[in-house]
């Protein structure tokens, strides 16, 4: 009698069915889109090289919108999804120079409640071997210092920046006047459910001629 209901539990047990989780996008494919929008402009040429022109300020955007997931994957209202950028472009700085307005104690005020002074000149502050204390600048906006652990598992993660939990992901990348004819290439990775259980990953490379 006791092996017989053994033999029911493991029959029990072994009939229970799993649940299956679906696939993590509502689409069935994980379509995913991004494109550079200002305020540089840019342009595609032939040769699938899009060409960022520098116009004064210092940085381009690279905007995306990605597939909805399946509410299998969305936790109050918050979707399991994440964007990663990094590029093979890195900034050394050498010498920084910016300039400051000079004031006097006793100086001149431009309205009766002393409220605004009035400079009596400009003072330009020269630093220089910044490239000493500070680290390269990855153009997508992260640094590795000195102390960064290249054998710990979990340096991998410190590498790129991140945007998490949002379907239209939005991501501004240094730019320099100096940068002109150089090329980069940027790689963004996209992990539809950032948690355990199924997952979808897209990337996608741009290639970039900065005019």
């Amino acid at each position: 009698m006791k092996k017989m209901l053994c033999l029911a539990i493991v029959l029990l047990i072994s009939c229970e069915k799993q649940k299956i989780k679906p696939y993590p996008c509502l689409d069935g494919t994980c379509e995913t889109k991004f494109w550079i929008e200002g305020p540089s402009p840019s342009s595609i040429d032939v040769n699938n090289y899009t060409h960022v022109k520098w116009v004064g300020v210092n940085y381009f955007s690279i905007k995306g919108k990605l597939a909805e997931l399946n509410s299998e994957y969305v936790i109050n209202k918050v979707p399991l999804i994440e964007v990663t950028y990094d590029s093979d472009y890195w900034v050394i700085f050498d010498t920084i120079k910016f300039t400051t307005p000079m004031y006097s104690v006793l100086g001149w005020y431009n309205d009766k409640q002393f409220n605004t002074p009035i400079p009596i000149g400009n003072y330009t502050y020269t630093l220089k071997d910044i490239s000493n204390i500070h680290p390269p600048l990855n153009i997508a906006g992260y640094q590795i210092n000195s102390h960064a652990c290249w054998e710990c598992p979990y340096f991998p993660t410190i590498l790129g920046t991140h945007s998490k939990y949002n379907y239209t992901p939005k991501q501004n990348l240094f730019l320099s006047k100096y940068m002109k004819n150089d090329t980069a290439q940027i790689f963004i990775k996209v992990v539809y459910n950032s948690d355990i259980g199924k997952r979808e990953i897209k990337e996608h490379i741009f290639n970039i001629i900065f005019d």
